[in-house]
Order: C-alpha cells, then structure tokens, then sequence
C-alpha cells in the first residue's frame, strides 16, 4: 500500500448512510486504528444498527489485520502538488496563491524538494509574511518526516509542530536553498491531535523557509530531532552557549576581526550586530582574554557612521610611531561599507583607521577614508609589517570587472606610515578576508614559505618579496568542513606562535540571545608531506587548562561509552590501524565522526588526502554544546562543523573488527563561563 493522504481527520467519519439519515447522537465511526479495527459510538446504537457495523468492522478487520501484517504504511500529510493548499489555512502574502514551482524570482537556486511544488515563503522576497496551517491529525506513527530549507531564522522563518495549542518542536533551514530531511520523534505524543504551521514573520537576509513532503512515518528519515527544555535567561548558562568557544553575549556575530596581542591581553574584534540576531548594523565587538580561551566582552569598539557600517578588518601594533599617533599605539585596519545604512547612503566602500593607546577607547581618524574606492565593494583589509622592505602591507579584496564576469582578486597596497597607500600588485582566485603570514617550513627557520588565503581557508603557498605573492601550486583547502569561514591570525604575537581564529558559521541556536560562534584557536605551521608543503592547525596548547578530567580508555574494542552523562565539552584523541574495509565511528553528543577507508566523515562533510595520511591514523576531536572540531595526523586534515545536540548527549564509540586501537584518551573540559 502507498501513502495514504492525510485530511482534517485521519481517520474514516460516520458510515456514509448515516451521516445523509443525519444520525447526529448515536453514529459511530469505524477504523483502521493503530491497535486494529475500532468502533467508537456515539450515543446509544439500535441493535440493528449495531449488528450492521460488526459486519463490517468484520470486513475491515481483515483488510487491516493484512496491513499491519505488512507494517504500518506512511501517512502523508502533504507533499503540495496541487494547484493550491487545500484544506491548509493561508495567512498573509508569504506563501503566495500556492505552492512554488521551485525557485522564486530573484531567489537562489532552489534544490532538494519532490515532484513539482514545494511551500517556499520567499514570494515577493524576502520582505513578505505569512502563516500556512494544516488541518489537525492524530499522531499515529513515531516520526514525521519533512524537507526544510531556507533561512535559520529561529522563531522567525520556521516550521512548527503544535500539540495541545503548544509549539513543542520547531525547526530552521540552514542559509540553504537545498532542502534536507528532518525528522522529528514524536513518541511523546501517540495518539493525540496536532498540527503543522509554516511561519514566516522574518524580514531581511534569509527571511523565508521552504519546506516539501511532510510524512508520517515509523522510519526516521533525517537525524531525529527531540524536545528540548530549552533555557535562554541565564547569562552563559543557556542551553546551546557553547562552553568553550567564543560568543557574544547577545545577537549576531560573524568574521573575527583585529586580532592583536596588545600590552599582555589577547584582544579579540568581531563583526556584531548590536540590535538583533541575524546579519546586519555591523560593528566591531570587543573581547579580550588572557589566555585565548576565557574571554570579557567588552562595549563595542567602533560604530558605524556616516562612512558606512564597521566591516571587516585587521589591528597592528605601531611600535615605532610611523603613524603619529604614539608610540605602541594600536591601530585599527577596517572598512568602512557605505551604503548600508540612511546615514551612509551614496557612500562606497572605502579603507579607514581608528587608534588607541589604551586598547580600551579607540579614535577613528579625522583623515579617513585612508585607501579611497578601488572597485566596487572592496573590503577586508588584512595589514602587516614588512621587515626586509621596511613598510607596512595591505591585502584587500578586490572586484574587478572583466567583461561579464567579476574576477576575485586580492590587491597589495604598500605604506610608510598608514595613512597614504600604493598599488604594489595583485593575485587571482581567492575571494573576501585575506590573510598572509610566513612560516617555517617543518619547523626550520632557514627554510620559510608564505601562506596567502582568502576566508574559505583555500590557500597558495609561495613567496613573497614585499610587493608581489608568488604562489608554488595550485590552491589548496585548509579545512573540510561546513563551518569554518573568515579565519584570521593574531599579530604582535610574543612567543612568536602564528595563531588563527575562525568563525564557525552558519550553526543553529533555536531562541538563543546569541546567534553564532567562533572556533578553537589554532596554532599553524608548514609540514612537508608526500602531497607537498602543506597548512597544518592544531589546537593552542591553553586548551589543556580547560581539563577537568583525564582517562585513557586504553585498546578500545566493539561499542564502548566514552564519558557518563551528557556531553558538555570533551578532548578526545585516538590512534588505531585499520585493515581494508574497517574503521571506527563515534557518537559525540550529537555529532557522527567516522573513519573508514582513509576517509574522515564529520556529519555531511568528508575528507581525503591522498598520499599524506599513513596506515596509523590518529585523531583527535574537540566537542562543545554545538560544534565538533577534528585534526587528522597532526593537523594535515581538518574538519570544523556545527550540529544541534541531541537530548541525550550520549558520547561513545564504535571500533570495527579489523582495528586495532592503541590509545583512546578522553578529557572532560571545564566550562570558561564558570
């Protein structure tokens, strides 16, 4: 049998003669029930009309007695085929007169839906409102399966599920046009009558859900979403605040910016929305830390004016006062995006600085814009000292038009002072938040290379000679996950470490005052491989203040529990050898890690670098509220990505016949909030 389609009541109504008799009081309604046959009275039943119901509640109990022989069949609730919605409630513009025929005007490629139609909020943009309602049904399956797609706009651009009036589950898309299943359990609520609402009350970047093919069902078809008692007033203690990564107290945040060490602090900057939790008003936040891990937040260090909104950025220190503005002062590289906002409208992108000899007050220049427009949105500007040549540096992100197309292209501008900038050359093929560094290569420092990316961690390793970057190769990924974008590294770094932080976009925080997180700082270096020279991360060694407690599990085999009790913040790390076809796969609170084959799977993402990783494999995994982060070998292979904890928050591990483990340390992280 197919799917049966679900209307107002899912279940048979009075038999059809008697509802024409108009028998009101005493009809009743015979079924396929979950337990079988059922005959539900209404009021008292003449004996002939009872006896004629039991004939046939006889023949539905074999039709039924064959189904569930088979198993129970899916029901659908919808799959919006139709010309319109139905018996579904439509509220408001968003939705449209009915279902989309895939992707809307002016909208990104839509993906991911069944059939032909789909419920996509984005009619008329992202400006559009509205609230699209099912009839109500009788829970009678443990899963309802569905597509969702869209905004991560939690509370705002959503899918609900109402049971006694009350939302008790509700999902997002992820800042994704692709629709993926979700699953939700709804055990806890067999046999009562709910309801699913499409709301969109959300304005602006990602303003809008898509959603396809809601099924109920006894096979999960996505990753199982629970009910969580989710707690957002307390400070640092809220449900998804992750526990040692970075976050802002409340709203928005993306790329890391200005990161310096200043007069024994780690100052960290970042792009902060001050009013609200999705993109937009970008300021510099201001936290700072003593040990990269435990951070305040600080008031906002730069706002926006009539130049444009504070967008991305770099700091240095001005040891020598070529600028003017004292000696040892810091200085602020960011740019100024015009336009954004009524205060700036009619403003282009410019370059502009701001000081402070305190590293608490900054002063923007009275000079500024110091770079004016080069092209289009040019942003970024990554700044540097560059000793053999004597001159400060500038790598900016440029557009440039050629033809039809638009080029990315990183710029060089040169500066003995700043304020006054030249055109020194330029490289194609990274796009937005470029950094350079040198490093040593395998820790010889006679033998050093430059590393020039742009903020999807892509990078060239080459040279550089003060104005032009010469890369050796081809670009390669310095991560492969699905979270890591706009890294930067620290400069004015004492013990000389080249450190990075990421911003980890892109997780999912349902009805947090936050939204988003950083990643884990890293400590970088180069390492010759058999692929070639090649970028390595690995955690800072501060990360081993954070240990509450250390076990080492030892030779690991079959399906073993890492920690009890819910995950909070683990360190794991394991080395092992497989045979061909064999692997190991852990649970972590949520997040799936596997490795199988030479290939690393975190979640949806998958690493392989061939020729680089030997038969001994090691691992080690870094586990907050919301994020896993993996090393391979030593930092060669990396794997940042977000994930919705589960409500069990279980941690264990599953070791293949055919591996042989020789070290499965587990350390339980404190919390930097407490």
């Amino acid at each position: 049998m197919g799917a049966g389609v679900l209307g107002a009541n899912p279940h048979p109504g009075p038999l059809p003669e008697y509802r024409e008799r108009g028998l009101k009081g005493d009809a009743g309604v015979v079924g396929c029930f979950p337990g079988g046959v059922g005959i539900m009275p209404g009021g008292l039943f003449r004996e002939a009309r009872l006896a004629m119901m039991r004939t046939w509640a006889v023949a539905l109990l074999a039709v039924c007695g064959a189904a569930g022989a088979r198993g129970a069949d899916d029901v659908l609730i919808a799959d919006f085929e139709g010309a319109d919605y139905g018996a579904w409630k439509v509220e408001g513009e968003a939705f449209g007169p009915g279902p989309a025929r895939g992707t809307l005007a002016n909208q990104q490629k839509v993906g991911g839906y069944l059939g032909q139609g789909l419920v996509n909020s984005y009619y008329k943009g992202d400006g559009s409102k509205g609230k699209l309602t099912s009839p109500a049904f009788r829970v009678e399956r443990r899963y309802l399966n569905m597509l969702v797609g869209g905004g991560n706009r939690t509370d705002e651009a959503c899918v609900n599920l109402f049971v006694d009036g009350q939302v008790v589950l509700t999902e997002t898309g992820a800042d994704d046009e692709k629709l993926d299943w979700v699953t939700w359990d709804l055990s806890a609520y067999a046999g009562k009558w709910a309801m699913v609402q499409v709301l969109d009350r959300a304005v602006g970047s990602w303003g809008h859900v898509n959603v396809d093919q809601i099924v109920l069902s006894d096979t999960a078809k996505g990753e199982v979403r629970t009910r969580v008692e989710v707690v957002t007033d307390v400070l640092y203690g809220e449900t998804y605040r992750p526990q040692f990564h970075f976050t802002a107290q409340k709203g928005w945040l993306n790329d890391p910016n200005g990161l310096v060490h200043y007069k024994g602090e780690w100052h960290l900057f970042f792009q902060h929305n001050p009013v609200g939790n999705v993109w937009g008003n970008m300021t510099w936040g201001h936290a700072v830390s003593t040990d990269l891990l435990r951070w305040k937040q600080l008031p906002h260090a730069i706002e926006r004016d009539e130049l444009g909104d504070i967008w991305s950025g770099t700091a240095v220190v001005d040891a020598e006062n070529t600028a003017g503005f004292g000696a040892g002062a810091l200085v602020l590289f960011y740019t100024a995006a015009g336009g954004q906002s009524a205060k700036s409208k009619g403003k282009p992108f410019t370059q502009c600085i701001a000081y402070s000899t305190d590293g608490r007050t900054f002063t923007k220049f009275e000079g500024n814009p110091v770079l004016k427009n080069v092209a289009g949105d040019n942003r970024d500007p990554k700044v540097f000292w560059h000793g053999p040549t004597k001159k400060w540096v500038m790598a900016l992100w440029v557009p440039v038009k050629a033809g039809k197309e638009t080029k990315n292209t990183i710029q060089f501008f040169g500066s003995s002072n700043l304020k006054e900038w030249t055109y020194l050359s330029r490289i194609e093929g990274l796009y937005e938040c470029p950094d350079i560094l040198e490093l040593a290569v395998d820790g010889d420092g006679a033998k050093k290379k430059w590393v020039l990316f742009g903020a999807d961690g892509q990078y060239f390793v080459g040279s550089f000679d003060g104005t032009t970057f010469t890369p050796d190769g081809k670009l390669q990924p310095s991560d492969w996950g699905a979270n890591f974008y706009a890294a930067q590294v620290f400069s004015n770094v004492p013990d000389g470490r080249q450190i990075l932080i990421g911003w980890m976009r892109n997780g999912k925080y349902p009805r947090m005052p936050f939204n988003q997180q950083m990643g884990i700082p890293v400590e970088l270096s180069l390492r010759t491989t058999p692929a070639g020279v090649r970028l390595c991360k690995w955690p800072v060694k501060e990360v081993e203040t954070l240990v509450a407690r250390e076990r080492d599990l030892g030779k690991v085999t079959g399906k073993a529990a890492l920690v009890e009790g819910a995950v909070d913040g683990l360190d794991l790390e394991v080395a092992f050898e497989a045979k061909e076809g064999a692997g190991v796969a852990f649970e972590l609170g949520g997040a799936k890690v596997a490795w199988k084959g030479g290939k690393l799977t975190v979640g949806s993402s998958v690493a392989e670098l061939k020729g680089v990783a030997g038969p001994k494999v090691r691992l080690r995994m870094l586990v907050d509220r919301t994020s896993v982060e993996v090393f391979q070998d030593g930092g060669v292979v990396t794997v940042s990505n977000c994930f919705l904890p589960k409500g069990e928050r279980r941690a264990e591990v599953v070791v293949d016949e055919g591996v042989e483990v020789s070290a499965l340390k587990v350390r339980e992280l404190k919390s930097v909030w407490k």
